[in-house]
């Protein structure tokens, strides 16, 4: 690791194999904790290149506990994360809108590490089981249209970084990497990411794989749609903008879209949305990030797949999906 580290800091990039290799050291156990922050922080001080984040990402897949849910063509709504907005949970609230839409949905998330409140935090709170047990995935998939697959179950290699990312609580390469390891190898997905420059290299990645995607970044930092200006879209075969008048609606501010301030004030929002109590605007972030996943599987346009969205929603169609999530388990 010192010879990387000295390589690194005089600003060598790690080939594709290099960087796999990394990784698969620190699963095994090779490096010390010292050296994974230092490893760590050295991204957080220069940009990762493609060749690196490829490495990574091939890293965590092979080292994956993989399951196959293929049949169901499903989707994966996720974020990088590491925005600093504090948003309420939106991807994961769109999941359970997209699965009440009829769209299989393999939700990856995990706890919050520069969140407040993360995909998994919510949920556990709600009462989700998490499991790796493939029948378990597959009867939850079958019954409610959709799976959560909480990330640490399936990426053992990650269990000497995690500590360490808790520790730092800021965004590191491995926010870049969360979105690209889903377990299911999901055929669709909708991304948001947290740079420009990230969505440049997502695009380019994913044009080289089979998958059929939508990759989001709000102008204004945001990685999702946040409806309070314009989002760059990047797919297999368009880059686009998209304002809030493409869904039918008008912008609005960033205070009408942020989260609780604990897990719990967070699961009571995510309810509140799902019970049809949400505010306007909080109903209008959850179904245009929905309508595009939805837009994505069935090939429509955004205001077709957030009139569908908002049917789930206000229809209690996502919420009738928890309550059978919750049922399971």
């Amino acid at each position: 690791m010192k010879n990387i580290l000295n390589r690194l800091i005089n600003h060598e990039v790690l080939d594709k194999e290099e960087a796999k290799q990394i990784l698969v050291n620190i699963s095994n156990g090779e490096y010390n904790q010292s050296q994974i922050a230092a490893f760590l922080t050295v991204y957080m001080m220069r940009s990762i290149k493609i060749s690196e984040l490829e490495g990574f990402r091939d890293a965590l897949l092979e080292l994956c506990v993989a399951v196959d849910l293929s049949e169901y063509n499903p989707i994966d709504l996720c974020g990088t994360g590491g925005d600093g907005k504090d948003t309420f949970n939106i991807s994961t609230l769109s999941s359970f809108v997209t699965a009440g839409a009829g769209i299989k949905v393999t939700k990856h998330g995990n706890y919050g590490v520069s969140s407040k409140c993360g995909s998994s935090n919510v949920m556990e709170h709600l009462g989700i089981k998490f499991s790796n047990d493939k029948d378990f995935l597959r009867k939850s998939i079958d019954e409610t249209g959709i799976c959560v697959l909480h990330a640490p179950l399936f990426h053992p290699a990650m269990k000497n970084v995690a500590p360490i990312r808790r520790e730092l609580a800021v965004k590191t390469f491995f926010n870049m990497l969360g979105p690209m390891v889903n377990p299911a190898f999901p055929t669709n997905q909708m991304v948001g990411v947290f740079n420009l420059e990230l969505a440049r290299m997502y695009g380019y990645l994913y044009q080289n794989g089979n998958k059929n995607f939508t990759i989001l970044h709000a102008l204004d930092g945001y990685d999702e749609i946040s409806l309070t200006g314009k989002t760059k879209t990047i797919t297999r075969h368009t880059e686009a903008m998209l304002a809030p008048e493409d869904f039918g609606i008008v912008a609005h501010a960033q205070s009408d879209i942020v989260g609780g301030d604990s897990v719990e004030a967070s699961a009571n929002i995510f309810m509140n949305i799902l019970n049809g109590k949400g505010t306007q605007q909080q109903n209008n972030v959850v179904c245009a990030n929905a309508g595009m996943a939805i837009a994505t599987v069935e090939g429509l346009t955004p205001i077709e797949g957030f009139e569908k969205a908002k049917d789930s929603l206000l229809g209690g169609k996502g919420l009738e999906v928890l309550k059978k999530v919750q049922a399971i388990s």
